[in-house]
Parts: C-alpha cells; sequence; structure tokens
C-alpha cells in the first residue's frame, strides 16, 4: 500500500511539473500606426513656399539682402527664396504659382527671404 501511495504521489509530482514546464505563451505583435505623408499643400517643414526666384545663398546679388537681415551665409543650407508666399490650398483657384514652388526650412523673414529651400514639384 504504501509503494501504491508513493507511486502516485511520484507521478503526480512528475506531472505538475511537466505542466509547469511547459507553458507556451503566443506573442502578438502590434503593427505600428501608418504614418501619413504631410498634405500636398505641406512641407515637412511647413506650408509649400511660392518664391519669385530661388537662388544660392552665396549668389552675389543675394549677399547684400541676407546681410541687411543680418543673416550669415556661412552656415546656410539649401537654397534661399526671395519673396514669397505660402500656398494654402493647392489646385484652388487663386492658389497658383506662376514662379518657383518650394519647401524651406526657415521662413521668419515675413516673405522677404526663406532659407533652406528645396525646389519641388507639385503639378500645378
Amino acid at each position: 500500500m504504501l509503494h501504491r501511495i508513493s507511486t502516485v504521489v511520484t507521478v503526480l509530482f512528475l506531472a505538475l511539473i511537466a505542466s509547469a514546464s511547459v507553458v507556451l505563451v503566443e506573442r502578438t505583435e502590434t503593427p505600428a500606426p501608418p504614418t501619413t505623408p504631410p498634405p500636398v499643400s505641406q512641407c515637412n517643414t511647413g506650408p509649400v513656399q511660392c518664391c519669385n526666384s530661388v537662388q544660392a545663398a552665396n549668389s552675389p546679388g543675394l549677399a547684400g539682402l541676407l546681410a541687411l537681415l543680418g543673416v550669415i551665409v556661412g552656415p546656410l543650407t539649401g537654397q534661399v527664396g526671395v519673396t514669397c508666399s505660402p500656398l494654402s490650398v493647392i489646385g484652388l483657384p487663386g492658389n497658383s504659382c506662376s514662379a518657383q514652388p518650394v519647401c524651406c526650412t526657415n521662413n521668419t523673414f515675413n516673405g522677404i527671404i526663406a532659407l533652406g529651400c528645396t525646389p519641388i514639384n507639385i503639378n500645378l
């Protein structure tokens, strides 16, 4: 009788160990939400600008204007847009750009100039 009880206890003990060690956990990964690109009338840095001209920061004609505004030409990257205005909604009447549409990183000069500009094609 003692032998039978010890056998049952041993079997139960081994079954308990086996069931405790075999625990499968199903992992599910939550996908990241899709990133939405900015609307056509927006760049990553702000609204699309329509500039009358776009020039290199070190161009001779632009150097004087930049100096008057206190802009140091050395660290500038990209081009400089001159006489720029934002295009709020592209494609609506009155919101066309007959000059150069650009995305600029710094337009804090009230449209006189915009710094760090990259020309874009918006197919107006």
